[in-house]
């Protein structure tokens, strides 16, 4: 960057940034990047990483994503430093260079969900943040080209229901055996020598990555302790690396494949491994050959210091109601098989009957865990007025619905609303002496009976209002990077966790912004907007809501009149 440039780009203020201008610029870098990768084109790789590296626009939306869009954005490092002022971003994006040394992360634990375990956090300081979002801008474009069709877990444009998907397809018109297994700790037992290797970049990102690795933690008692091994959780950038370390897992399984007897090309399209970060399943008809499997895995695994987790990791069968082990859990979903007549089978391509299906339900620990939370929550408001204890289980209940929506859920979800209602009679009759009061809690909305609701109209959701609706699983190796922006903006609106109003705004808004005009991509954080301000007299109607990127409604809300904190809901 010349002297001039540098001078202009320090006079700028934040409020002034073109960001459209930027995030174009950006991405043109990483489709270039993705597609010289693509080709295997290392020269031309490297040689743009680097120029993304030290573009201006780069720096700023790294800064922007962990000072504005990060959902930690108010977490401290050990420097204490958090909320940074436009002021002080606009400083940090100029300071920011892949030189000197680190600082060490700061280890918090928090608890593993459905489970009484916790696990470690490492918070790097805002300056390693934001320079870890910078790198992993320039190194996502290259892994995204080079990554297996079946990885699903932190990875732009993927989510937990591609995987499940990619398992449903892998069954469903055959009974096969599966191996489902779990890596032990494997964000902490990653070595780092052979991770490095594998990434396998120029020396000076080279050597901050492993500086990065090396940094240590300081734990609540400002202790300083060193890591030889592992990538620390809560760096932006060891999502990433993790996906490296256990790249080629897929590959080495297909390579055995093609050793078997047959045809080279049938028996690696009947051998699937399907993996969501450190979770994976492998599945194959033959049980010997699932074996042969979990003993080539083990071995690939210990290459890179890890190993699987026993007391995880099965064997079972999708069918056979004989064998003990059948069917299995992944991902919060139970996967299984089940004997039914002609009638109700599922049938092949070719229209024949299988005599089974395929069902795939929410997991029994997982209901269970759900319906506990419901349950802490209603113990916990005994005494708080109704429509705070519907506000505080709404946004339960929809999640909890939204990411079982796609499977085979019904049932569940009109068991769940019994027990809700169960919960809900006696949290009535603590607070009438025996009586639920069923005119003060329950009203008639519209054709429900019974609705738990206000005078004032706000009424709980219901799991079983939640339609079932099948996810359509990514296609093979695509990436966010190759530039179908309409194809990723589209299924950006259809993914099961996505509210209803977020995608009904979506697919009006065709995808994109109305603030900048671009495309939402699967990493953008976005928010409901008030067209015209609800402090200024706008309706919570549809014709006066938009869909907006979150720094977008940051800038919005600054010049748009508001008089009081914004009440728009954040997704």
């Amino acid at each position: 960057m010349n002297k001039a440039k540098a001078r202009e780009n320090l006079m700028t203020e934040w409020k002034d940034v073109n960001w459209r201008k930027a995030e174009i610029r950006v991405f043109k870098l990483q489709h270039r990047i993705f597609r010289a990768s693509e080709r295997g084109d290392v020269k031309a790789v490297r040689k743009l990483q680097k120029t993304l590296i030290r573009s201006w626009s780069a720096r700023l939306l790294a800064v922007r994503k962990v000072t504005q869009d990060n959902q930690g954005k108010k977490t401290a490092g050990v420097d204490g430093v958090k909320s940074l002022s436009p002021k002080a971003r606009m400083n940090l994006a100029n300071n920011l260079r892949i030189t000197g040394k680190v600082r060490p992360t700061r280890r918090v634990m928090i608890p593993k969900p459905n489970s009484d375990e916790k696990r470690p956090l490492g918070i790097p300081t805002m300056y390693d943040r934001a320079l870890q979002t910078l790198v992993k801008q320039a190194l996502e474009p290259e892994w995204e080209a080079k990554f297996e069709p079946n990885s699903y877990g932190f990875r732009p444009g993927r989510s937990c229901h591609d995987a499940i998907g990619a398992i449903f397809n892998s069954i469903r018109y055959k009974a096969k055996y599966v191996l489902d297994a779990d890596i032990s700790k494997c964000f902490d037992r990653i070595n780092h020598q052979a991770l490095l290797k594998k990434v396998n970049t120029y020396p000076i990102l080279n050597r901050i990555l492993k500086q990065w690795l090396k940094a240590g933690y300081i734990d609540q008692g400002d202790n300083f302790f060193p890591t030889n091994k592992g990538t620390p959780q809560g760096g932006t950038i060891s999502p990433l690396l993790a996906n490296i370390a256990l790249h080629g897992m897929e590959e080495r399984i297909k390579e055995f494949a093609r050793t078997l007897k047959g045809g080279k090309k049938a028996n690696q399209d009947k051998m699937n491994l399907i993996r969501y970060a450190d979770d994976f399943v492998i599945i194959h008809e033959d049980l010997g050959v699932i074996k042969s499997c979990q003993q080539i895995i083990e071995e690939w695994l210990s290459d890179m210091g890890l190993e699987l987790k026993p007391e995880k990791t099965r064997l079972t069968h999708t069918l056979r109601t004989h064998e003990k082990e059948t069917g299995f859990e992944f991902l919060g979903f139970h996967i299984q098989q089940y004997k039914v007549g002609n009638y109700r089978s599922a049938k092949n391509p070719h229209k024949e009957i299988l005599g089974f299906n395929t069902l795939i339900t929410p997991s029994k620990k997982c209901i269970k865990a759900h319906l506990n939370k419901i349950g802490e929550v209603i113990d916990t408001h005994k005494t708080a007025p109704q429509a705070a204890l519907i506000s505080k289980l709404n946004p339960i209940i929809r999640g909890w619905s939204n990411y079982y929506s796609t499977v085979v859920s019904k049932e569940t979800f009109s068991r769940l609303d019994y027990l809700v209602y169960q919960k809900l009679r006696a949290w009535a009759k603590g607070r009438g002496k025996g009586s639920i009061n069923k005119d003060k809690y329950w009203r008639t909305v519209g054709e429900q009976h019974w609705c738990f609701s206000t005078e004032n109209g706000l009424r709980l959701r219901t799991h079983s209002e939640t339609p079932i609706i099948r996810h359509i699983k990514v296609k093979g190796k695509v990436s966010p990077y190759n530039g179908d922006w309409k194809y990723w903006s589209k299924r950006k609106g259809e993914y099961p966790e996505t509210p209803t109003r977020v995608a009904k705004l979506m697919k009006r808004q065709k995808g994109k912004c109305p603030h900048c005009g671009l495309y939402f991509t699967d990493t953008d954080i976005v928010e409901v907007d008030h067209i015209v301000p609800k402090s200024l007299g706008g309706k919570d109607t549809y014709d006066n809501l938009q869909l907006l990127h979150k720094h977008c409604h940051d800038t919005k809300t600054a010049s748009d009149g508001s008089l009081h904190k914004s009440q728009d809901e954040k997704v």
